[in-house]
């Protein structure tokens, strides 16, 4: 095991474990920083001074690198059993990534970092998955600028290793009356679609239950959004009010995934509304919101949170081959 698989499963047991997602964000920093590290044993002095690595990392940076299972992961692994094991092994079965920012909206790195990234995560796919033109904030994408994207988008992936694929997306924004934010015609271009509330997140419960019933429901929409737009670290922002029940139920009925989403300021869903899908038989989609690619890898703390709940690979549709994932979404059209 080398240093940074060390800092990364460490990262996995703590969300595993339920704590403060300043901690995981921690361990996924210094996993980052070591990066370039080259091999041979190094001293925890030594990486200190690499920003971004604390002491503690420092430490399992050290003893991971000759080759010893660093005593932190150690004791997390003998604390966590075997159920740990299998969340790990679920997280080794994702294959993709529904929701990925570029430069194009609010990211901060070209489509081609992206998916270079991603494949060298060893994804078979991701989603690009830039703003819809009210989201003005995040420079929304209007209708001609999302068809020069999906030229872009055809053009790189002529250029990929054929076994990893840019899919097109597009995070779309649900409107009051929830409708969708782009042009009918284009969306049904798009291999995926997810859907998410950025404005009046503080409505009340029934016009919001009712303004995503009406998108989950929507044929063209494959994933919904961060569904409660909470923020739990920082000023922070509350979740938003609906009925869980009938928006799941909506989901499952209508085939769309609920997005277990990564950031570490979100983890939405929270624990009791990630159960309670789970309960109504929703399908999910593991996915990282990721502005960077370093935030890539902050999945495994998804699966961490989908696994502790009992979920399994088929439910999860970042596991699934493309060609289910694609042909999945035209049938339910």
């Amino acid at each position: 095991m080398d240093p940074e698989e060390s800092l990364r499963r460490i990262a996995f047991l703590l969300e595993w474990r339920g704590v403060s997602p300043y901690r995981v964000r921690a361990f996924h920093t210094a996993a980052d920083a070591i990066r370039d590290l080259p091999p041979g044993p190094v001293d925890a002095a030594q990486v200190r001074r690499l920003r971004g690595v604390g002491p503690v990392t420092a430490e399992v940076i050290s003893q991971a690198s000759t080759g010893a299972v660093p005593t932190y992961l150690a004791r997390l692994q003998a604390e966590a059993g075997p159920a740990a094991r299998a969340g790990w092994d679920l997280a080794a079965a994702s294959i993709g990534d529904c929701h990925v920012h570029s430069d194009w909206s609010d990211g901060g790195s070209p489509l081609e970092e992206m998916a270079e990234a991603a494949g060298a995560l060893g994804h078979r796919w991701a989603v690009v998955t830039d703003h819809s033109p009210r989201l003005t904030i995040a420079h929304g994408l209007s209708a001609d600028r999302l068809k020069r994207q999906l030229e872009a988008v055809a053009a790189l992936n002529a250029t990929l290793n054929p076994g990893f694929r840019l899919l097109t997306g597009i995070e779309c924004d649900i409107l009051e009356d929830g409708s969708l934010d782009q042009e009918e015609d284009l969306l049904d271009r798009l291999d995926i679609v997810v859907a998410s509330v950025h404005s009046k997140l503080r409505s009340e419960p029934e016009p919001m239950t009712a303004r995503l019933v009406a998108a989950v429901r929507n044929p063209r929409v494959d994933v919904l959004g961060h569904c409660t737009g909470r923020i739990i670290t920082g000023r922070g922002r509350p979740r938003s009010r609906f009925d869980a029940e009938t928006v799941f139920a909506a989901c499952a009925e209508a085939g769309t995934a609920v997005e277990i989403n990564c950031r570490p300021e979100r983890r939405d869903p929270p624990d009791d509304l990630l159960r309670q899908a789970a309960a109504a038989g929703c399908r999910f989609a593991v996915d990282t919101d990721a502005h960077a690619p370093e935030q890539l890898h902050w999945q495994s703390s998804g699966y961490a949170r989908a696994a502790r709940v009992g979920l399994e690979a088929d439910r999860l549709i970042t596991t699934w081959p493309l060609r289910r994932l694609l042909a999945g979404r035209s049938g339910a059209r």
